[in-house]
């Protein structure tokens, strides 16, 4: 338990104490790294520029240590000991001062300058040596003057075909008069320009095509640039493969359907065992038709006797992508001859399905105090149950465990669980109120979940069971995520229990008695994802420093129900009695709850990490108190870590301590707000420093939660803090978290208000294991 301290504290005082340890005689340490930009223009930045500096110190934890340096440092000279070998692998070798390098980098900084328009730009170096620490300092100091500005845009085209398609889209050119001569508006240009030949016919053509030349004169910073998009190869030309400069027309569209990249030599021969003509394309099926022609229709946006469109074809590799059915998905174009002036092509669409259907088993004992128990499960999955690549999973699950000693009142001697659940996955909308043309639009899924659980408990016998229908879809490049569900129910029945076990239970406490009591719940929700997080390009180089993301839910309950009741039934006082469906009270409520997060990355090592979430809702109508499950709560992994999962709130309610005192540790109204440092370590640790702040209220004041009830006047003293570190273990597909928070504000009373200045530690901490970031 101690050997990850030791080694944590022996790093850090390596790497302060003798950084140069590992370092030969006669060479420095590159001790730091730093930029003098002088823009007075205030277009280039710095931060922006430093990754150009190849040529970095270690790097360094907090912006003081160079923690992974000092793991280094712990290991001896010796490299063929294996301790040496494994401690060196942990940490990051030092970082030997080279002139030379120090040069190619200055030479690489004037580079990104001119390139963003800056051409009489500078670079000077200055160095800085210790010799006592053998430490050096590099500072690039750098003079951008005045950029260059495009004064005029002239365009010259081969031909008036492309002049007129390219100049009608000039509105979004990037290139324009007063912007100065920055390389990547050029590049951006080229694509975009490229990209709309591309989707307009002109299949073979290449952004080399595109050129710009800058005019400049001697003693001015204004640029006369001109845009040339070159004559396509003669035909005699050695590049002369395709005619570049021709719109091309689909002729037809085929899909192979069992396509094999490692036998099929030439995929224009293949030879179909089934061939299917629906609609304007062509299915040459293998073995059997194992996807609908309908459905391959509607995902293939590529349509014969119309012009090439890259568009389509991207949209056809997203639509054909989504099919979970498929493994491998290829689209080939082939030259077939001309008409008139367009050229022909057909389009070939190979597809090689995968495995179908996966099956899997688990099997495991208990025992508890002598008395033994034994659980199973089995899970199936079908990727194409109803040849449109529909995924339809199924999971079974049964426990028993026997029980000893005195069972005298109780129902059962046994526990006993039963539980099954199915759904279906189907690769597009199905919603007949929908247009066609808006269902292949959009990138969407629709989804049937049915779930049923059967408990014995010796108390009790409960039966919980599930539905939903939900939509979900995305849209550019996936920043924007929706989820539109018009139905799910939750249906929990008790048909026996003891006669005084909610007596003994809950005795005054409505919110306990209702997780064991018959209750029914049908919603209908939203839920909203956003984030701003890049679509990253082959061109684009520098990493994105700031994301964030946004995350709205909203839900209703209960509505449709209140109305019907209200309309059959002639009572008109309800809440003393409420209304029933199936006999069963149900709920009705609103609630809405988002969180705001946003994420700095210093570099490529060190981040910073920020959110805030907030949340409320309504019970009314049918219910006085939202359902426990609906209700929010504080503390645990992803709330103020300083708390055990819900052992904080609500408002100043100080809690028992009790097992069934969780039930009162929930609200109405959250609010959260974290921050937390994030630093990488070595090897595939991560380290944190964090500080949390929030609580839960309550929107009435309910006897069984004194101090919980939200006041605008009062709220914010009631809001806990706390502060904490973590470790996290990245294995790239996920991550392991592990954090430890200690109290420092607590709003409970009686309890220490400020355990930050007098601290106990079995008293303010709490430890945390979890998946994923906390935000």
């Amino acid at each position: 338990m101690l050997l990850l301290p030791a080694i944590l504290l022996a790093a850090w005082l390596l790497s302060g104490c003798s950084p140069a340890r590992h370092v030969p005689e006669g060479k420095y340490l590159l001790d730091d790294v730093k930029i003098n930009l002088n823009d007075s223009t205030g277009r280039l930045d710095q931060q922006q520029l430093m990754t150009y500096v190849r040529m970095q110190p270690n790097h360094k934890m907090l912006w003081a240590t160079k923690f992974r340096l000092g793991i280094y440092n712990m290991s001896g000279n010796d490299s063929t000991k294996w301790w040496n070998r494994w401690v060196r692998k942990l940490g990051e070798a030092p970082v030997i001062f080279d002139s030379t390098a120090t040069m190619t980098d200055a030479g690489q900084l004037r580079k990104a300058m001119v390139n963003a328009g800056f051409l009489d730009a500078t670079v000077s170096v200055d160095t800085f040596a210790d010799r006592n620490k053998r430490k050096m300092k590099v500072e690039y100091n750098l003079h951008a003057g005045m950029p260059h500005i495009i004064r005029s845009v002239n365009y010259e085209f081969p031909n008036d075909t492309l002049r007129s398609l390219i100049m009608k889209d000039s509105a979004r050119f990037t290139v324009r008069p007063g912007d100065p001569l920055d390389i990547s508006l050029l590049e951006t240009q080229r694509e975009l320009l490229t990209t709309r030949l591309r989707s307009n016919g002109y299949y073979a053509f290449g952004k080399e095509f595109i050129t710009f030349n800058a005019d400049t004169t001697e003693g001015s910073h204004d640029v006369d640039l001109t845009m040339t998009v070159k004559p396509a190869y003669p035909s005699d030309s050695p590049n002369h493969l395709i005619d570049t400069h021709k719109e091309y027309i689909v002729r037809n569209v085929y899909y192979i359907m069992d396509y094999d990249p490692g036998v099929t030599e030439d995929f224009r021969h293949y030879q179909a065992a089934d061939t299917v003509n629906y609609k304007d394309i062509t299915i040459l099926y293998g073995d059997k038709r194992y996807l609908r022609p309908s459905l391959l229709y509607d995902n293939c946006f590529i349509r014969s006797g119309e012009a090439y469109n890259l568009h389509d074809v991207n949209n056809t590799y997203t639509a054909l992508g989504r099919l979970t059915i498929l493994k491998f998905i290829n689209i080939r174009f082939i030259p077939a001859g001309n008409f008139n002036n367009f050229g022909l092509l057909d389009a070939y669409i190979l597809l090689t399905r995968g495995k179908s259907q996966s099956f899997s088993a688990e099997l495991e004992g208990t025992n508890s105090e002598g008395d033994l128990g034994v659980a199973a499960g089995v899970s199936y999955s079908h990727r194409n149950i109803g040849k449109g690549s529909e995924t339809l999973t199924a999971k079974l699950r049964g426990a028993y465990e026997s029980l000893s000693g005195n069972l005298s009142g109780l129902i059962h001697d046994r526990y006993l669980e039963l539980g099954a659940e199915a759904g279906v996955n189907f690769p597009k909308f199905k919603a007949p109120f929908l247009r066609e043309s808006f269902k292949r639009r959009i990138k969407a899924t629709t989804e049937l979940n049915v779930s049923m659980n059967y408990q014995e408990r010796p108390e009790y016998t409960r039966i919980i069971s599930t539905a939903g229908w939900s939509y979900k879809w995305s849209e550019r490049f996936n920043r924007n995520r929706h989820t539109f569900t018009p139905i799910d129910i939750n249906y929990v029945y008790l048909p026996e229990s003891t006669n005084d076990f909610l007596d003994e239970i809950a005795p005054d406490n409505p919110l306990l008695r209702y997780s064991y009591e018959d209750h029914f719940i049908m919603r209908m929700g939203y839920s909203f994802y956003h984030s701003n997080k890049r679509h990253e390009t082959p061109w684009s180089r520098s990493f994105q420093k700031n994301i964030y993301t946004v995350r709205v839910n909203a839900e209703v309950a209960g509505n449709l129900l209140f109305a019907l009741s209200s309309i059959l039934s002639h009572r008109s006082d309800f809440h003393s009695q409420p209304y029933k469906m199936f006999g069963i009270h149900y709920s009705q409520y609103a609630k809405i709850d988002g969180d705001f997060s946003f994420l700095h990355l210093f570099d490529t090592r060190n981040s910073l990490a920020c959110r805030f979430g907030a949340g409320v809702g309504v019970p009314y109508g049918n219910s006085a108190v939202l359902p426990f499950e609906k209700r929010f709560y504080g503390g645990g992994a992803n709330g103020v870590r300083g708390w055990d999962v819900r052992t904080l709130g609500p408002g100043r309610y100080p809690g028992t301590n009790s097992v069934s005192d969780f039930i009162n540790q929930c609200g109405d109204i959250r609010l959260d707000l974290s921050v937390e440092y994030r630093a990488k370590l070595f090897w595939i640790l991560e380290g944190a420093l964090f500080v949390d702040a929030g609580n839960i209220w309550t929107i009435r004041n309910y006897p069984n939660q004194p101090g919980g009830m939200f006041r605008f006047n009062s709220f914010y003293k009631e809001i806990a803090a706390a502060y904490g570190v973590g470790l996290r273990l990245d294995f790239n597909y996920f991550l392991l978290r592990f954090d430890m928070g200690m109290k420092a504000h607590n709003p409970a009373l009686g309890q220490e208000p400020w355990p930050l200045i007098h601290p106990v530690w079995h008293r303010d901490r709490s430890f945390h294991f979890s998946i994923g970031y906390p935000f």
